[in-house]
């Protein structure tokens, strides 16, 4: 861990970030699925942390993501 560490990020960095809506965001964290941090009432994220869940969301290469099921 480096010793400036980047700020926390709040739902609506991450929502941009994501190209998702600020309610899926919470959604995904109070499910457990999108990893941050609880400050009070308040859900913080780590920049890294939300790098790397969105590595692990990219299909493997040359696969096909179904858009409707």
């Amino acid at each position: 861990m480096s010793s400036n560490p980047e700020p926390l990020w709040k739902v609506q960095d991450v929502a941009r970030f994501l190209s998702m809506s600020t309610s899926w965001v919470y959604k995904e964290a109070e499910a457990g699925r999108l990893p941050c941090v609880r400050i009070g009432a308040a859900l913080r994220f780590r920049p890294e942390e939300i790098r790397a869940f969105l590595e692990r969301q990219r299909a493997p290469r040359g696969s096909l993501i179904p858009l409707h099921r």
